[in-house]
């Protein structure tokens, strides 16, 4: 399905940009990663190992390089996952202006720069090219501690939708929304074995989602089998959250 197509996963040596980037592998395609330090091991599997490129997503020099050094080595590209991205914890009225624009231009900046420069690559190739964009149910929902990250986040939704009208037919754009997924860093979020069991309950699926789950969606995006799938946002949140009032509510309780 991705056998030989060249991937561009960006944070993709750790967290749920791994798990994408393992799933590419899987199908044989050629994956380049990039991040701002190289990981201890890079991705691999079966054999087929990840290339790394140091690159700060943030810096407009660093990614023309990054996009020149594919054109050059590789001579094509057909999929960019916009994965890197990310928030720390921090209140709307405690953080400062420098904080909120650092956060905005990490998850809605940075990916509009990329997606500019696969569009050009992919625009002139006879297959085009797929881009999804990496979004998240804070987006889609209040996000409370991290308003400047779901603001970035509902900013590339709309963007995803726009730069599909823009870049068709040749260009698909889609966006994968996950809800919670567990990371090496979930305890940042919701704490201890038990603290992510207890958040785990609150899910429908009874569990939070594993980085492959997204990579799994990401395959199948930019696969033939999603040609027809552009604009749209897949969103992954193993059911969603149950309605606060049904537990606050005095009536229509099971017995």
């Amino acid at each position: 399905m991705q056998q030989g197509r060249v991937v561009l996963v960006t944070g993709g040596a750790k967290g749920v940009g791994r798990g994408i980037t393992e799933r590419f592998l899987a199908t044989g395609a050629r994956v380049v990663i990039c991040g701002r330090e190289a990981p201890g091991a890079l991705p691999q599997v079966n054999g087929n190992t990840a290339e790394f490129v140091a690159c700060d997503v943030r810096n407009r020099e660093a990614v023309d390089a990054l996009f020149a050094g594919i054109a050059e080595k590789h001579g094509r590209l057909d999929v960019l996952v916009n994965n890197a991205g990310g928030a720390p914890f921090a209140m709307a009225d405690k953080a400062s202006p420098r904080f909120h624009e650092s956060i905005i231009a990490l998850n809605l900046l940075a990916p509009f720069h990329f997606a500019q420069k696969a569009n050009a690559l992919m625009q002139g190739q006879a297959g085009g090219g797929v881009i999804v964009n990496v979004a998240s149910v804070s987006a889609i929902r209040p996000s409370p501690g991290t308003a400047a990250y779901g603001a970035a986040k509902a900013g590339l939704l709309s963007l995803t939708a726009s730069l599909a009208v823009e870049w068709a037919p040749k260009v698909r754009v889609v966006a994968v929304s996950p809800g919670m997924v567990r990371t090496e860093q979930s305890d940042l979020h919701y704490g201890d074995e038990a603290g992510i069991a207890a958040v785990a309950r609150t899910v429908p699926m009874a569990r939070l989602a594993d980085p492959a789950d997204i990579g799994n969606a990401c395959v199948w995006l930019s696969s033939p089998e999603a040609s027809y799938a552009s604009g749209t946002n897949l969103v992954l949140h193993g059911g969603g959250e149950r309605p606060a009032f049904l537990d606050a509510a005095q009536v229509n309780k099971d017995k």
